[in-house]
């Protein structure tokens, strides 16, 4: 029988915590009436400061310092996942031991070992709702694009040209952190790769194998902080230092199911570029760019103009567009949206799917976070082989 209200919990108080914790916030305030009552329950964070300031900040009735405390609350029944990647698969099997519908960041988990046993979770317990945090999906202006190649608009589609560039691993002098353990892989291509790839599968379907990656390490150890920090925040640091164990960038091509192609790019020393995810669509008939600096448009080109005004036009988001209109106070052409606001179109469709309502595309499932690991190893095992092509398992 559904629940007349459901409660939320976040564990991780750091920066992507806190951006669960501020869409779970907000969800109830999009796409009009029909959700149960949401009480934000509890963060959780071992740093118990954190924890505080997050449930402080965003209005959860308190703080807690276990992921344990939050699977033995009766009064939570929704939860993120927001911790280091090789937690993943010890927090997730507790929370669905203790009956909780879960929500887990991406990359799923650190080995596809990990991952398969969340699935088979996942699987024991039908009536448990379980998701994989690929937030690029809620973007408006992805999903209208999507929406053109799913339409037949773009003609079969050829090539798409992915990057993610960030700057957070440039500076020898940022503190060690989890980010920067856990071997080949599970750098720039776990952390950041993963979305690329999943944006690729997004717009372009399943990828049938990879070839010629390389994986690159420019900064080769990084000094033990004394302090904590949210993200990728500087700290004070010790005279310990430790190795760096996996890579700072990642170059790989791909091919599709399809016969289209793909390549792709992910640093996190990409000098100048806090968070540069962009990408261009090449199909036979149209093409079309995003760009993350310019979330609130994208580019399209097709055959229906041919004279000399003919060629990239920007498209500007508006209600004619997915998640616009009822996402936002001022669903009109032309007013911007950033990425936080994707986390309040997924907590609220992960919401909408806890409730049995399903009135928005679901979150993907852990099998889908599965299905991306694979690709990553895929990569991976791409560049310990020098870069020789790698089939991706059909599995999904």
């Amino acid at each position: 029988m559904p629940k007349d209200r459901l409660g939320v919990a976040v564990i991780g108080a750091g920066m992507a915590g806190r951006s669960h914790a501020a869409g779970y916030r907000s969800a109830t305030t999009c796409y009009g009436p029909g959700l149960p009552q949401i009480d934000l329950v509890a963060i959780a964070d071992l740093n118990q400061t954190f924890a505080q300031d997050t449930a402080r900040r965003f209005g959860y009735a308190r703080a807690e310092s276990s992921w344990e405390a939050i699977a033995a609350a009766p009064d939570v029944d929704v939860v993120s996942v927001v911790v280091a990647n090789h937690l993943h698969r010890e927090v997730v099997l507790g929370l669905l031991a203790a009956g909780k519908h879960v929500l887990c960041e991406k990359p799923f988990a650190p080995t596809i070992a990990d991952a398969e046993a969340m699935v088979a979770a996942a699987d024991a317990a039908p009536h448990l709702r379980t998701a994989v945090g690929f937030t690029f999906r809620r973007s408006p202006a992805i999903a209208a694009i999507k929406e053109r190649v799913d339409s037949g608009a773009m003609g079969r589609v050829l090539h798409f040209n992915g990057h993610y560039w960030c700057d957070y691993g440039c500076d020898p002098r940022a503190p060690m952190s989890w980010r920067y353990k856990g071997g080949p892989g599970s750098g720039a291509l776990a952390d950041i790769g993963s979305h690329l790839v999943d944006l690729a599968e997004f717009l372009c379907g399943p990828i049938e194998s990879v070839r010629g990656a390389t994986l690159s390490t420019f900064v080769t150890e990084r000094a033990l902080p004394l302090g904590a920090a949210v993200g990728h925040a500087a700290t004070e640091l010790s005279d310990v230092t430790e190795p760096v164990e996996n890579e700072d960038l990642v170059t790989f091509s791909a091919g599709f199911a399809s016969g289209a192609t793909a390549t792709v790019s992910a640093s996190r020393v990409a000098i100048g570029l806090a968070n540069g995810l962009g990408f261009e669509l090449f199909g036979e008939n149209a093409g079309a760019t995003f760009d993350l600096g310019r979330a609130g448009e994208f580019s399209y080109v097709d055959r229906a103009v041919r004279d000399g005004t003919s060629g990239y036009r920007t498209v500007p988001v508006g209600p004619g567009h997915p998640y616009v209109t009822g996402g936002f106070p001022m669903d009109f052409p032309g007013v911007g949206y950033g990425q936080n606001d994707l986390f309040v179109f997924q907590a609220r469709a992960f919401l909408e799917q806890v409730a049995g309502l399903d009135r928005l595309p679901p979150v993907p499932s852990f099998a889908h976070g599965l299905r991306n690991l694979r690709v990553l190893q895929a990569i991976t095992e791409s560049a310990d082989a020098g870069g020789a092509e790698v089939k991706v398992p059909h599995l999904y």
